[in-house]
């Protein structure tokens, strides 16, 4: 089960300013109008060795004013029933609001840890009027200052005693999960995979209560399908439609080996789609990406070439990913996307030979050396791959300190020219000598 940690309240109370912090990124944007944050934001945050996902509610209220808090009222639901912590997060400058009661109502309700997080506490005499809250009967509140960060560590500290520890299953079987916006034909392309033979799909009780656990075992292939696509519909998340996906997706994500990110032809890559695939490669997971619906494009001999050219210009700078153009309604290329992604399985526990990484690499190294800096030259005396879920490799070197970031791409190509890698991201560290 993976740790998702929602922060829920109505506009403008600083949601987005708390996420900043939190993720240490400027993604989302803050304004000091209520309805700035139009995006879907999430992110990876880490406190006191816990890793966990930040999601910032406020983007996925979408429509007119009228529309507005009943989408807030139906996100916080959704929140409640697919996060593990919730913060709700209240203005000490404006006290207790209608829309404030009502949510904390339904948090009330729910058995998942709610902290209240009263924002914009930057003084003593606020200190004191923060007291109003307890009125909402969540139990202790936490002031803060989302600005200046005054009051988070003491909030964090609270907030990751409630996370679990995700521990690695000892499944044997790589695990593969489609994730991808709604209506990109997830849910097809498991039905054309799984073909009619329906009694080789055992929905184990998995750790999650909501993905389903497919076994699939043809064409000499053996895996388990992470399947989050075809679940239960809601009945009105039709304005959240995105953000119940996002949520589910992240899920997913965070169990899986590989994840194969599907994409619609006909609308290509959108800002949600680099989104996932982003958070995929922070949390060190193979992928592949899976072009739906090839059929509907008007095509000559260079359209496949462009379109790929296209995607990989918008993931920079991780471009080493198979793209694979599919129809899974005329069932063209379904089985080279199961293939290529048990490629990226084996690309990803690839282990080389600390001899092998520096026949092929000191030779490369010598001939282009780190730029020296500050009259100082960088010498990289041998290269080791360091043990963990993903390609990770140590440079040890002299003044490790010195090496940027170019450099780092430079060698990072390298490593993909020379063994394979591809669909994996790899990690470089430069160790003192």
């Amino acid at each position: 089960m993976s740790n998702i940690i929602a922060i829920v309240g109505r506009p403008n109370v600083g949601k987005s300013t708390l996420f900043n912090r939190l993720t240490e990124s400027r993604k989302a944007i803050v304004d000091d109008f209520s309805g700035v944050t139009r995006d879907r934001h999430y992110g990876v945050a880490e406190w006191t060795d816990k890793k966990f996902t930040v999601i910032d509610t406020g983007g996925y209220v979408a429509g007119s004013d009228d529309v507005f808090e009943a989408a807030i009222r139906e996100q916080v639901v959704i929140a409640i029933e697919e996060a593990s912590v919730l913060l709700f997060m209240v203005d000490v400058t404006t006290g207790v609001t209608d829309l404030d009661d009502e949510i904390a109502d339904i948090l009330r309700r729910s058995n998942k840890p709610v902290f209240v997080v009263v924002n914009k506490v930057d003084n003593n005499n606020l200190e004191h009027d923060s007291a109003v809250f307890y009125s909402l009967g969540l139990g202790d509140i936490y002031t803060i200052s989302s600005m200046t960060g005054s009051g988070t560590g003491d909030l964090l500290d609270q907030v990751v005693s409630h996370l679990e520890n995700v521990e690695e299953e000892e499944s044997k079987l790589p695990k593969i999960t489609i994730i991808g916006r709604p209506n990109v034909g997830k849910s097809s392309l498991v039905n054309a995979l799984m073909g009619k033979e329906r009694n080789i799909v055992t929905p184990i009780a998995g750790t999650t209560r909501d993905s389903i656990h497919i076994h699939y075992n043809q064409f000499g292939y053996e895996f388990m399908f992470i399947d989050t696509a075809g679940l239960r519909k809601k009945t009105k998340v039709k304005e959240n439609i995105e953000f119940y996906s996002v949520m589910r997706t992240i899920k997913a994500l965070e169990e899986a080996d590989v994840c194969i990110l599907m994409l619609d032809a006909t609308e290509g890559l959108e800002a949600q789609d680099i989104n996932i695939f982003h958070l995929a490669e922070k949390n060190k997971k193979g992928v592949v990406i899976l072009v739906n619906k090839w059929d509907l494009i008007e095509k000559n001999n260079k359209t496949m070439k462009v379109f790929e050219d296209q995607i990989k210009e918008k993931l920079q700078p991780f471009t080493d990913v198979p793209v694979i153009f599919t129809s899974v309604l005329n069932k063209q290329r379904i089985f080279k996307a199961v293939e290529t992604a048990m490629e990226v399985y084996h690309n990803r526990s690839k282990k080389i030979s600390t001899s092998k990484l520096n026949d092929v690499m000191l030779p490369i190294i010598e001939n282009y050396p780190p730029p020296a800096t500050k009259g100082k030259y960088i010498k990289i005396k041998y290269i080791t791959q360091i043990n963990g879920v993903a390609p990770m490799f140590a440079f040890f070197c002299n003044l490790p300190q010195y090496i940027k970031e170019p450099y780092k791409r430079f060698l990072e190509n390298k490593l993909r020219e020379n063994f394979d890698f591809s669909g994996v991201p790899i990690q470089i560290y430069f160790r003192q000598k």
